[in-house]
């Protein structure tokens, strides 16, 4: 029996990309056992959570085991490596230095390349937490080639140890729109819906300030997001506008009711590790127009509009484009569905599931290092 282990942290925190990572890719894993898929024979794999985790997704074959009294960042480095069996898995960034049997996901290096986006504590502790598990971890999981290649840049991880593994976006096909009171209806669609927070990386600032020429040609922009002050600096006071809306934290259904009636959803994200709501939009039918950096041209490949994330004219002229066009929107919906079935979560539990066996084999036959695994999607 090879056993393995998964840490729960990630069901006491706040649901933001990286969350929704840790609960998919469990939830998948989870399918993939139940299948008795070859890859998964002799596996026994337990959720570890802290006392105060909401467990609130079923589980038909992982274990759950709720262990220690602590909680947050003590929790994960003095008490889960005590409890975790073979192999962890730590999906959202951080887990136990002492823990070496493990498979450590880290998302992103925005706090190295966009550092004032976050605060001084929070910066500091990635800084010198991931270069610490980049050597004890013995693989480092991340979400795109483009992280792969900053995580290596950065020398937080020795090339040979990074796989990538990215996120699905087939839960998006899952949500049943509904319209809350506070979801702008859009038919005709005339309404650009921008999610993420106001954190200078996200870049809201490029949309808002297009307010005025909204206006002019009747267009709306309707922002879906809030900041983790804990983490993330703001850009500065919201822009209030007629023509913008801020919707906050929107539940599933309401965020594909916002998406299934918008005219685009425009994502001018300075730095993404990965940049899932644009292929959770192009999985809903809306089309895309995306920033032309960091990893949102391999995410996006040739299913959105590109423009850079400095250039407002090109933007305005994107959006206008797809407003006064309406084929050319109708074929960026049909690229986006194309573009967007090619990531499921079941294809990465398959990664994760493949590297559980590999560790198990390295312990089995005591070599030290994994440096045969190669990045694969």
């Amino acid at each position: 029996m090879i056993h393995a282990s998964i840490n729960g942290r990630f069901l006491t925190q706040s649901l933001t990309g990286v969350q929704r990572y840790a609960r998919e890719v469990v939830t998948a894993i989870d399918e993939e056992l139940s299948s008795a898929r070859a890859i998964t024979n002799g596996l026994s794999i337990e959720l570890l959570i802290p006392r105060n985790a909401k467990m609130d997704f079923p589980l038909k074959t992982i274990k759950t085991r709720l262990i220690g009294t602590l909680s947050g960042h003590l929790w994960e480095q003095f008490e889960l490596p005590i409890h975790a069996r073979g192999t962890l898995l730590s999906l959202c960034n951080t887990g136990p230095i002492l823990r070496r049997n493990q498979i450590l996901a880290i998302h992103d290096t925005n706090t190295r390349d966009l550092p004032h986006s976050y605060t001084p504590a929070f910066r500091m502790l990635y800084r010198v937490l991931h270069p610490i598990l980049g050597r004890t971890a013995a693989t480092i999981a991340t979400v795109s080639h483009f992280s792969a290649g900053q995580i290596a840049k950065y020398g937080i991880a020795d090339p040979h140890k990074i796989i990538v593994a990215p996120n699905g976006c087939d839960h998006a096909s899952n949500w049943a729109p509904s319209r809350p009171s506070n979801v702008i209806s859009t038919s005709p669609p005339n309404t650009i819906v921008a999610i993420g927070s106001a954190a200078p990386h996200k870049n809201l600032a490029l949309l808002t300030g297009l307010a005025d020429q909204f206006a002019e040609n009747n267009l709306r922009l309707a922002i879906v997001g809030m900041s983790n002050p804990g983490v993330f600096n703001r850009t500065g006071p919201a822009t209030h506008h007629p023509a913008i809306t801020y919707l906050g934290r929107l539940d599933d259904a309401a965020l594909a009711e916002q998406l299934r009636t918008a005219l685009c959803l425009a994502f001018p994200s300075w730095t993404e590790g990965f940049g899932l709501p644009p292929l959770e939009a192009m999985m809903l039918g809306c089309p895309v127009i995306s920033s032309d950096r960091a990893s949102l041209p391999e995410v996006c490949g040739n299913a959105a509009l590109f423009a850079p994330p400095d250039d407002p004219a090109s933007w305005m002229a994107s959006i206008l484009q797809l407003r006064n066009e309406p084929a050319e929107r109708q074929r960026m919906i049909r690229l986006g569905h194309d573009q967007a079935t090619k990531y499921t979560w079941r294809s990465t539990a398959r990664t994760y599931l493949t590297l559980f066996a590999e560790h198990a084999t390295t312990a089995i036959t005591g070599e030290q290092n994994l440096n045969s695994v190669q990045p694969r999607t």
